[in-house]
């Protein structure tokens, strides 16, 4: 039984760039398909779609390499837990690395980066950060 979905996406993602693979797939829900959205969207990842795969909907993510194969993506962690939600107000929107990476936010108003939050003037739930 998955207690946290949106963290069994993230080890997928994270195991799959260690591998140096070229694709991953994940169950599909609405807001993993936003986070993909706004990873494409920042330059992480490749392509995502939604695919039908035996009766159950899976985003089908390609994933992004440097010239040389580096990683695009270095790390992802978790932030805001089922055991333990983390939630700031507008100010207090995490940097991550100075700004190089970035956090991604639950606020009224969907998901959005912590920067397009501070641009808005939204707090809420952070979920995680991206470098």
């Amino acid at each position: 039984m998955m207690t946290d979905p949106i963290a069994d996406m993230l080890t997928r993602l994270r195991n799959a760039i260690r591998s140096k693979h070229r694709t991953t797939k994940v169950p599909a829900s609405r807001i993993k398909t936003e986070i993909a959205r706004i990873l494409k969207d920042e330059g992480y990842i490749g392509e995502f779609e939604t695919v039908d795969v035996d009766g159950r909907k899976l985003i089908d993510i390609t994933l992004r390499y440097g010239p040389a194969g580096e990683r695009v993506i270095s790390n992802i962690r978790r932030v805001s837990r089922s055991g333990r939600r983390v939630y700031v107000k507008k100010n207090d929107i995490p940097v991550v690395l100075g700004g190089l990476g970035i956090s991604i936010v639950s606020t009224p108003q969907g998901l959005m980066t912590g920067q397009e939050s501070r641009r808005r003037g939204l707090g809420g739930e952070v979920l995680c950060h991206v470098w």
